[in-house]
């Protein structure tokens, strides 16, 4: 939108309209409290008087980007107040030395596996942004298989333990020839994980199999114990995991004082299926904001959402979100997302 765009109503939203529209979010965000046109000419040196400051705030109220609450003579921010500002006025910045320092620690904290990073995302998302926090990932994408044992039960059955570079590891119980030996058993776990090593979870076919089947098992019964244990493995891992953080922050917020609100909201973070239906919204774009009546679940229709899905080898692997009240800081919450996009691009590279 140009500086002289005309916006409904003959009323052009001129700088000075954005400039103050961006003082009364920036003020309400801060503040939670309704803004009057006295505050504006005491706090910002605007070199306008509170008449003047008054007939433009009556213009952007015209337009739909004010609203006033009942019990207040001061105006808040409407949803396509946000809207606007998120798309034309808003400048994320970056994170400080002490808050990059303190996301190096948190992550290094407690970094034993793959659950670890993202749990550990899930709690810095909540503690830098002082809101709901929530991350969709599907390991599936991320491991590669590393290799496979067989650890003897009896004559006619083994453990096929397959183990991924991610430090997970899954088990079944599997049936094998009568009489074969330890050696023999040892000897194909060696042939066999030569040549599935390093390949993606979710890249190891029926196809890629057969050629193991062809090249080394020649029992079809092995063959067969081997085909459905990687398939009870890769159907697990197709099952995406949720990690959520910051629940509580929802009380700090005087958007959520009251009950009802706060019960019905605590009602969708604890169901997971629709947490993962909610954070699929993601998946098209790198970062996506919804706001109010654009967020798809009723329950969080006076609420914003933040996400942002990340990649690994050009695949999707997950998604981060922020979730709060349309009052959030966005500036902070992209700029947080953001680096911990590029943060967890670095750890899940290496």
């Amino acid at each position: 939108m140009s500086a002289n765009n005309r916006v409904g109503g003959g009323i052009v939203l001129n700088e000075r309209k954005k400039k103050i529209l961006q003082i009364i979010i920036e003020d309400y965000i801060s503040s939670a409290e309704p803004v009057g046109s006295r505050t504006i000419a005491r706090k910002y040196d605007l070199g306008l008087s509170p008449a003047t400051i008054r007939n433009e705030m009556s213009d952007l109220e015209l337009l739909g980007y004010l609203e006033q609450p009942h019990t207040s003579a001061g105006r808040i921010p409407s949803a396509q107040a946000y809207r606007f500002y998120v798309d034309a006025l808003i400048e994320p910045g970056t994170l400080t030395d002490n808050d990059m320092a303190l996301i190096d620690g948190w992550y290094n904290e407690r970094r034993r596996n793959i659950d670890d990073i993202f749990q550990s995302t899930a709690k810095i998302l909540s503690r830098m942004t002082q809101n709901v926090s929530m991350v969709l990932t599907n390991q599936q994408t991320i491991a590669n298989f590393c290799y496979l044992k067989f650890l003897p039960l009896d004559s006619q059955h083994a453990i096929l333990c397959i183990v991924a570079d991610d430090g997970s590891i899954d088990t079944n119980v599997v049936d094998i020839p009568l009489g074969m030996s330890s050696e023999e058993m040892d000897y194909l776990a060696g042939k066999m994980s030569k040549l599935l090593e390093d390949r993606n979870l979710s890249d190891i076919s029926v196809e890629i199999l057969q050629n193991v089947h062809t090249d080394v098992v020649e029992d079809k019964l092995i063959f067969s114990s081997l085909l459905q244990a990687v398939r009870k493995m890769t159907g697990r891992r197709q099952e995406q995991k949720v990690f959520l953080g910051g629940t509580k922050q929802l009380l700090n917020q005087p958007e959520f004082r009251d009950v009802e609100r706060v019960r019905n909201l605590l009602g969708i973070l604890e169901e997971e299926k629709v947490l993962k239906d909610l954070l699929q919204g993601g998946e098209d774009s790198g970062l996506k904001v919804t706001i109010g009546s654009e967020n798809k679940f009723t329950g969080i229709q006076d609420c914003s959402m933040v996400q942002a899905t990340y990649r690994l080898n050009g695949q999707i692997v997950g998604t981060m979100a922020v979730l709060g009240p349309t009052r959030m800081e966005y500036g902070k919450v992209i700029s947080v997302m953001d680096y911990l996009h590029k943060y967890l691009k670095t750890i899940l590279d290496k």
